[in-house]
């Protein structure tokens, strides 16, 4: 009796090392293929064809293209109009995509809405966890940037797009000539400190895994993070999930939650400190859009008002993923940045 106990004891323990080392896993580059072209000013792009769940939320002049970074490393990118360029940066775990009501909004007869996904998301390539570094996000975001040849932009971000798009554009200082800040955070960690209780449970490895890729995932919990839950419905979720999660690596959502740095010693601090200081240097037309119900940065736009103590601040009833719940607000906010932009000089966009 005690030998069999034993032995479905070992076996249980075997079972187990086998679980943890399976799902901490790095995960491996997977790079997506795209097919034909598409042709902006900047040159020819390779053309990336959308499944029918996503081109149904959009319009038909969207263009949807492919932008190769590294040997392998393709981030996807969602454009529509013409006119003053207008780069929009979300974070994790969503995708270019959290922005099309907010582009639904905006006149597209005047402002070029470019709108990238980040490694690891959407429909851009997947990597190992081990590169999921801030300085290799910002650094490939600004070759989408640069490769896009643009001379000046209108920055909005939210999230990761926060650090991720203004460290990008740190690289390229002389394209930033005006900003729309949402719920995001842009300065270095002086102190030990965690995000949120969900970021402090994914530090641990295994346990993270368990929580946020096994027992369930980072997208089911979407809806908690807002102020209205029915603006995250399963159909909404669906639009981030699924490029993620069919495609053989889904360790972005977890490795990015990891790469929020939690105090100095972190990887992340290097990295955050020199995009701190690159904003210190701003001065540009900005405005501030926050959603106070966001139960991970709702209590952080005190923060944000001290790195833009000038511009107008608008808070909402809005949680974390406000795109989806006040894209009107937002929508209004680029346009007056735009406007102050063109009015101070009219052939800007020209």
């Amino acid at each position: 009796m005690l030998k069999t106990l034993l032995l479905i004891a070992a076996s249980i323990l075997a079972l187990a090392v086998l679980l943890a080392i399976w799902i901490t896993r790095d995960g491996e580059l997977i790079t997506p293929e795209g097919a034909g072209t598409v042709t902006l000013d900047a040159g020819e792009f390779e053309a990336y064809p959308l499944p029918e769940y996503v081109t149904e939320v959009l319009t038909e002049d969207y263009k949807s293209y492919l932008v190769e970074v590294e040997s392998g490393i393709k981030i996807h990118v969602l454009e529509v109009g013409t006119g003053y360029p207008v780069y929009l940066q979300h974070g994790n775990p969503t995708s270019g995509l959290l922005y099309r009501k907010v582009a639904a909004k905006l006149p597209t007869e005047r402002i070029r809405v470019i709108m990238p996904t980040m490694v690891g998301l959407g429909f851009s390539s997947k990597i190992p966890v081990s590169e999921h570094k801030l300085e290799n996000h910002v650094r490939w975001m600004n070759s989408v940037i640069e490769q896009l040849d643009l001379t000046e932009l209108v920055y909005v971000g939210q999230d990761w797009g926060g650090p991720v798009g203004m460290g990008a554009l740190a690289m390229s200082p002389d394209l930033l000539k005006g900003a729309v800040l949402l719920n995001t955070a842009l300065k270095a960690p002086t102190k030990k400190a965690d995000l949120s209780t969900a970021h402090a449970a994914v530090k641990s490895p295994v346990i993270g895994e368990l929580i946020m890729e096994v027992f369930t995932t980072v997208f089911d919990q979407l809806h908690g993070a807002q102020g209205d839950p029915d603006s995250m419905n399963e159909s909404v979720k669906s639009l981030y999930a699924r490029p993620v999660l069919e495609s053989g690596n889904a360790k972005a959502p977890v490795a990015l939650m990891r790469m929020v740095a939690d105090g100095p010693d972190h990887p992340s601090t290097p990295a955050m400190q020199v995009i701190e200081a690159y904003v210190d240097t701003l001065d540009i037309p900005a405005e501030i859009v926050w959603g106070n119900n966001d139960p991970i940065l709702g209590a952080s736009v005190a923060l944000m008002k001290r790195s833009f103590p000038n511009a107008p601040v608008t808070e909402t009833e809005a949680g974390h993923f406000l795109q989806e719940e006040v894209p009107e607000v937002i929508a209004e906010a680029i346009v007056r940045v735009v406007d102050k932009l063109e009015t101070a000089t009219p052939n800007a966009s020209e």
